[in-house]
């Protein structure tokens, strides 16, 4: 029988407490994920249990417990997505998960600040996503168009993100293998990479990235996988496996992002917001 995850966002409080603790006080939503299934003992059945779309139940009930315990001063984190403890929070291991709440509940709160790129949804398990996700919608759109289409958007990605000489192979029957391309670094070193672009919905198991490498030895010095969905567990650990030619990931809030910065099919738009000091009026 399929073993489900039934930790609450509140459940997790304590877990992600201790997770940063135990990684030196700061790390990566990756990072933390990691480390929370290691106390937790969570099954892969457990960590790779879809809530939607792109989102496993982990990893969105983990956004809430972060950004619960940001409000309640004890975490903080930068633009670049790594979260670190505060000064009390280093000072703090474990919490009251209902005081939290209550503090955090009674404060002046706006939701669309409380998540900010993280997944923005009502407060209570009602386990529905009141609205996509930029992410989502950018994935929703790429899952429309065609394999071929997808595999020439990738080329794209690639070549604004500094590859040369990438070319879309098309050929079937070959591993896997979509296309190649080169990288350079300083104009002194170059690495021939092979990507695979795969256009698809829910999870990419670690067969995937086996049968990838088993393609790109002998042809290449990097394998890429390029999804539009997200990768298991034990497809991560494969990637990274001892021994054998590393393999990167790039899922599909991965390549939201990729797009968003590039402002690839995306239009960043900032908003003026005009605040009125009524105080400076009151001094004439």
């Amino acid at each position: 029988m399929k073993e489900l995850f039934k930790f609450k966002y509140d459940d997790l409080f304590n877990p992600t407490l201790n997770a940063l603790h135990n990684l030196g006080g700061s790390a990566s939503v990756a990072e933390m994920e990691e480390q929370i299934a290691i106390l937790l003992n969570l099954t892969d059945g457990q960590i790779n249990e879809i809530h939607r779309g792109n989102t496993s139940k982990l990893n969105y009930r983990l956004a809430w417990a972060r950004n619960y315990l940001k409000r309640f001063g004890l975490l903080e984190n930068s633009s670049r997505g790594i979260w670190a403890l505060t000064e009390k929070g280093l000072k703090t291991k474990t919490v009251n998960k209902e005081l939290v709440k209550r503090e955090v509940k009674s404060s002046r709160i706006d939701n669309d600040d409380i998540l900010s790129s993280e997944l923005a949804v009502e407060e209570q398990e009602s386990e529905e996503i009141v609205k996509f996700t930029w992410q989502e919608e950018v994935i929703d759109e790429l899952q429309k168009i065609t394999p071929s289409s997808f595999e020439r958007l990738c080329q794209r990605l690639l070549r604004e993100l500094g590859f040369q000489n990438v070319e879309v192979t098309g050929q079937t029957n070959d591993g896997g293998i979509d296309g190649k391309g080169i990288l350079k670094i300083g104009s002194v070193l170059s690495f021939h990479v092979i990507f695979q672009a795969k256009r698809y919905k829910g999870t990419v198991s670690s067969s995937v990235v086996r049968d990838f490498r088993g393609a790109m030895v002998g042809r290449a010095d990097k394998g890429l996988i390029i999804t539009t969905g997200i990768f298991s567990r034990e497809a991560k650990k494969e990637a990274q496996r001892d021994g054998t030619p590393p393999i990167d990931l790039v899922d599909g809030n991965d390549l939201a992002e990729k797009l968003k910065e590039l402002r690839l099919g995306i239009d960043v738009e900032l908003v003026e917001k005009v605040n009125i000091r009524t105080e400076w009026f009151k001094t004439f």
